[in-house]
């Protein structure tokens, strides 16, 4: 009898072995959660956007990026809506390079810095959706009317700051960049062989870049900009306003050009380059790159 209960212990026992629980990878890479955003808005604030500089009878240029500006907030917030509020963990920003001197913009630019937690109020909508209608006009009129268009360190905010100021780790990193396309400032102009930190209609017809074969002369020439970063793989990059001077119908073309293979070398995630279109045109394609439903 006590074999038949010793046996039936060792049975029991056996039986009852539990696993021994896995150890949490501490070294691991944690897995970027896309569906928490992390958008940043660059303004371009040269002389591109004064009326009376580059005016244009359907829309000013200025009006046109105020309207696209707006349309980036709408997708932010159509985002934001679609989730659970208990994965809110969202943010959206406003950047210009160099600083505009008018502590004014500066003010609008903080304003318009927010962000959604698990513990956002509703009411925050109205709030955000407010600021975003009213301070990037703002922000245009002052700029228009001090009159002292400073240009935009496109390249230098690449190299210095894109990586601290735009990418989250853990989120959806997505980079608007607002310009006619050209880049140029007096504190970041040089050359490294053929390659440039800068791009003018000067230069491109300099180049030569006014024919229909421009590809096969870049590429034989090695034109283009220095690459200003290494590994931009957690960064999309969305430029709108493209603005080429007349003259040169293959302008656009090289501009484009231009970007493209600067963010290849840079390797941007993902990348698109849009025209000054009129904004009821590009507001659809500004929402599917936030949606990410290309």
């Amino acid at each position: 009898m006590k074999k038949i209960f010793y046996l039936f212990m060792i049975i029991s026992l056996i039986s009852c072995k539990q696993e021994i629980p896995k150890r949490p990878c501490i070294n691991c890479p944690s897995k970027i959660d896309s569906n928490n955003i992390n958008i940043s808005i660059l303004i371009d604030l040269s002389d591109r956007i004064d009326p009376e500089t580059n005016p244009n009878p359907t829309m000013p240029f200025f009006q046109r990026d105020v309207e696209y500006i707006k349309a980036i907030e709408k997708g932010f917030l159509n985002h934001i809506k679609s989730k659970k509020i208990i994965t809110y963990d969202d943010q959206m920003q406003v950047f210009f390079n160099p600083e505009p001197s008018d502590p004014k913009i500066n003010d609008f630019t903080k304003e318009l810095k927010v962000s959604f937690t698990k513990n956002t109020q509703r009411t925050y909508f109205d709030e955000v959706d407010k600021k975003y209608s009213e301070l990037p006009l703002h922000i245009y009129q002052s700029a228009i009317k001090d009159g002292n268009y400073l240009g935009s360190d496109i390249w230098e905010f690449f190299k210095n700051k894109v990586k601290d100021y735009c990418i989250k780790d853990d989120k959806r990193n997505i980079l608007f960049i607002l310009t006619d396309g050209y880049m140029y400032h007096d504190n970041t102009k040089f050359a490294e062989g053929n390659k440039t930190s800068y791009l003018t209609s000067k230069l491109i017809k300099a180049n030569h870049l006014t024919t229909s074969d421009f590809k096969s002369l870049i590429e034989k020439k090695t034109y283009g900009f220095v690459k200003a970063n290494d590994n931009l793989s957690n960064l999309e990059v969305i430029v709108l306003g493209i603005n080429p001077e007349k003259g040169n119908p293959f302008e656009e073309a090289v501009i484009k050009e231009y970007w493209e293979n600067w963010f290849k070398e840079m390797k941007v995630k993902k990348y698109e380059i849009k025209s000054a279109d009129l904004p009821s045109n590009l507001e659809p394609i500004i929402l599917k790159s936030i949606s990410g439903k290309y």
